[in-house]
Order: structure tokens, then C-alpha cells, then sequence
């Protein structure tokens, strides 16, 4: 379906430097001013109707967990969020290694449709997995 192409290698990378560069920017504002620009976000509309987590539930904080570098608690929050940074962070470092080297040195990973096949996975195991340790045993992973 999707084939490896350098244009698709290019636009991801020059895509990856502008999610660095989001992330290094919302990072230094959390972390030097009283903003919390990761608070604009509202609370889950179908978790106010429904009282069940919807699939992207916890994403926003995963997001702030590995801000602040608590890995374990992001992967707890929303497991694509980590899963997405070291993913996108190999991609990133093993691309501009291989960029600085002119292709000598040949560790480029290069996108695969299993990436979001496990992306999904991750996603739909999230959303069960939170909402049957709520329904079953009472206990709320994003509480």
C-alpha cells in the first residue's frame, strides 16, 4: 500500500523536526512560565456523557508525563505516546546519521505500514484495557 520512497523519507523528516521543535517550545514554556498550555485542552466529552474513557483518553497527559520525563506514567496514560516518541526518535536519529554520512553508513529507518498497524493496536488496547479496569475493578489509570 505504502511504498518507501525518498520523498516520503523527506517529508517525514522535515515533518519530525517540526514536531521537535513544537515539543522543544511547549516544553520551555511549561517549564519556565505558569502556562499550561497542555489545560486548554477540555475534558473528554465522552467521558462527561458516558463515564467510559474514549480511545484517545489520556493522551494530553501522556503528553505532559513524558514532558517532564516520567516515562512509565505516559505509557500508563496512553501507551501510543511513548510508543510514538521512540518510533519517531529512531526515525529522526538514525535518518540525519545516515543524511551527515551521505548514505555510507546505510541505518536509516524508513516508514512501514506495521508501525501504524501496532499504533492502532496500542490504541485499541488502551481503550479496553482502561475501561475494564474501571467497569470490573473500580480502578481509573488516568485518576
Amino acid at each position: 500500500m505504502f511504498k518507501i520512497s525518498r520523498e516520503s523519507d523527506r517529508g517525514f523528516y522535515l515533518a519530525g523536526w517540526g514536531v521537535i521543535a513544537a515539543a522543544l517550545l511547549l516544553w520551555a514554556v511549561m517549564k519556565y512560565t505558569p502556562l499550561r498550555p497542555l489545560r486548554l485542552f477540555g475534558p473528554c466529552i465522552m467521558h462527561l456523557v458516558t463515564g467510559y474513557y474514549c480511545p484517545g483518553c489520556g493522551g494530553t497527559r501522556a503528553v505532559w508525563a513524558l514532558l517532564r520525563g516520567d516515562l512509565l506514567r505516559s505509557f500508563i496514560l496512553h501507551p501510543l505516546v511513548p510508543y510514538t516518541a521512540v518510533i519517531g526518535g529512531w526515525f529522526m536519529v538514525s535518518q540525519t546519521i545516515e543524511r551527515l554520512f551521505r548514505g555510507r553508513i546505510r541505518i536509516a529507518l524508513h516508514f512501514r505500514e506495521i508501525y501504524i498497524w501496532i499504533a492502532l493496536g496500542l490504541i485499541v488496547a488502551s481503550f479496553i484495557v482502561k475501561n475494564l479496569a474501571l467497569i470490573l475493578f473500580g480502578v481509573d489509570l488516568l485518576g
